[in-house]
């Protein structure tokens, strides 16, 4: 029941800086609205936030109407109303609707696409307290987008936010130092940077580190730990990483001139390619994942699927956003 209201404060907090009173204000405002939101009561938590937003002008309000049609809570997903509420929401001047709003112009929702805005944005969510921002700023200066370019810059800018603890950070800088962004690739300070986040829970931090092990990045390339690290991310709802997961159970399932099945890997497998069916959006990873799925339950026990399915849907439950 809680899930709905710790997304929307992950996405509105990342600052590690504490509510300024007048936004405490805000909140306090909205605890009604946030009760009916935690009950999944969408229509009638919907329109408390409205009336918060247009007759209060609450920014908190207008925030959290912006999630409603960028999520799809209880209606069709529309981001073009996502970010005329978020537009709201920043001039308001809640920093994590100023990076939404950023990216809202960067992606040219609703309008044309304005990088130089986009930046300026951006730059005051930073300043506002949402240090992530700066990293998306520093992604402007690497590649040169409303900004002049300056890999350099955008490099040390977002590492003073790495250097902060943060693992979103951690995972962009270590990005940059991957494509060599000021000269040549630096694998083994991406791997550390990668590690770090990943034992901050990050889950975009191992599927890199998968990637990492699986092409032999920096070191001889290592399977056992690129699939170790592939299930890492995947255990952590890092979609991505379903399929590169299951792919490497199925290689590794062995067989009959291999002595026979691994029993593990069959049914880690089975497990992971249904996820990757059920949430991934690439069309040919669903088409592969089907593929393997027939070969997996030529080989695997019926018995076995009811005790699987059940773990795979307690997983996609976990990470639905509900």
């Amino acid at each position: 029941m809680k899930r709905i209201l710790e997304i929307a404060a992950a996405l509105l907090i990342g600052t590690w800086l504490p509510l300024s009173a007048s936004a405490a204000d805000f909140a306090k405002n909205l605890r009604g609205a946030s009760e009916l939101l935690a009950a999944r009561k969408y229509d009638e938590a919907y329109k408390a936030y409205l009336h918060a937003a247009e007759d209060q002008n609450n920014p908190l309000a207008q925030f959290t109407l912006g999630l409603f049609h960028e999520l799809g809570w209880g209606r069709p997903v529309d981001m073009a109303e996502a970010c005329a509420w978020q537009e709201k929401s920043a001039k308001g001047g809640i920093p994590a609707a100023e990076d939404r709003y950023a990216t809202c112009l960067l992606n040219g929702v609703g309008r044309p696409a304005d990088p130089a805005e986009a930046a300026r944005w951006f730059q005051r969510a930073g300043d506002d307290g949402h240090l992530i921002s700066y990293c998306r700023l520093a992604r402007l200066y690497v590649e040169g987008r409303g900004v002049p370019k300056d890999p350099a810059k955008g490099l040390a800018l977002c590492e003073q936010v790495a250097a902060k603890g943060s693992p979103p950070a951690m995972v962009e800088v270590a990005r940059f130092h991957l494509d060599g962004v000021t000269g040549k690739p630096d694998y083994e300070t991406a791997s550390q940077l990668l590690q770090q986040a990943a034992k901050l829970n990050s889950p975009e931090a191992p599927f890199l580190l998968g990637k990492m092990a699986r092409d032999g990045l920096g070191a001889p390339a290592k399977p056992d730990a690129a699939r170790f690290w592939f299930e890492t991310a995947a255990s952590r709802g890092y979609v991505p990483a379903y399929y590169q997961t299951a792919r490497l159970y199925f290689d590794q399932r062995g067989g009959p001139k291999a002595g026979g099945y691994v029993p593990d890997y069959v049914a880690k497998a089975y497990m992971w390619l249904s996820a990757t069916v059920a949430r991934t959006t690439d069309k040919d990873e669903r088409a592969g994942s089907a593929e393997m799925l027939a070969e997996i339950r030529k080989i695997m026990p019926p018995t076995w699927a009811p005790d699987l399915d059940k773990k795979v849907k307690d997983h996609l439950a976990k990470f639905s956003g509900e």
